[in-house]
């Protein structure tokens, strides 16, 4: 026996808010300010969106960690935030984050026909989150309704582990039954989400406009002129390039290139990562 590469991709492992749904990632992130805000925390939208991509306790306690949130904490309860204190965060935030799930669930434009030109160029859909199930579930209900019906779904509660770490992603490869990590791709809008992809041994594709780095909706986005966007790119690929993506676009509706691009290369006997 020896080793053969796969010839093209077998699956896509999307992520949800910020690359399928929820143009901007603001469902998570205005809510951690308001999980904070009962606590008498200040928290501002752009330090809440700092650890994005990680599970949602995980993420809490990140914040918790960075010195001007934990000497907010402090001033307030003359201790520094415990790991008692980043759960009794994350249960304030997760009756809100069901509760406002569904103002933030529309489909990011380009997602429906960037699926379905995967589906006809025979991948199967996988996908990870940080969210946890409870969330994941309202997600997934609501992303039906609009016509996403992906064919697996991993929370971040799923397992023991999670982003940045390669599980979430392999439970996928082993519930689709994919006969190589080689031939999958991970389309994320996060660098723990692109680092799951890459530790997992996928080509991975990073989403510049649609997520966490951009931080606007639709419409700002759309408001957005020519240099604007050029200046974006920029400093977002400048973010991205430590985790090293083997692609980036703008958004999911730029995904359907970058897959024939990728069965190009893997026609040629190319592997993720290589250059």
């Amino acid at each position: 026996m020896h080793y053969q590469a796969p010839a093209q991709l077998q699956a896509a492992i999307l992520d949800w808010a910020g690359t399928v749904v929820d143009f901007g990632s603001f469902a998570p992130t205005r809510i951690f300010v308001e999980a904070f805000a009962t606590f008498d925390i200040e928290l501002s939208l752009d330090e809440a969106r700092g650890p994005m991509g990680m599970g949602k306790w995980d993420h809490i306690r990140s914040l918790c960690d960075q010195p001007q949130i934990a000497a907010r904490f402090e001033q307030r309860f003359a201790r520094p935030p415990s790991d008692a204190d980043v759960t009794a965060i994350y249960e304030r935030f997760m009756p809100l984050q069901i509760a406002n799930v569904g103002k933030h669930s529309a489909l990011i434009p380009g997602a429906l026909p960037a699926i379905e030109h995967m589906r006809q160029a025979g991948l199967k859909i996988g996908t990870t989150s940080g969210y946890p199930r409870q969330v994941m579930d309202h997600v997934v209900a609501l992303a039906a309704v609009a016509g996403y019906q992906p064919d697996h779904v991993v929370a971040a509660d799923d397992l023991p582990t999670g982003r940045p770490g390669p599980a979430q992603a392999l439970a996928n490869v082993i519930a689709l039954s994919i006969g190589d990590v080689a031939a999958c791709v991970k389309v994320d809008d996060t660098l723990p989400g692109i680092l799951e992809g890459r530790s997992a041994g996928m080509w991975t594709v990073g989403l510049r406009f649609s997520g966490n780095f951009l931080g606007l909706d639709y419409p700002a986005f759309q408001a957005l002129t020519p240099s604007e966007l050029d200046r974006h790119r920029l400093r977002i690929d400048a973010l991205f390039a430590p985790v090293r993506p083997d692609y980036l676009a703008d958004t999911i509706a730029d995904l359907p290139a970058i897959i024939d691009r990728i069965n190009a290369r893997m026609a040629r006997g190319e592997t993720p990562g290589s250059h």
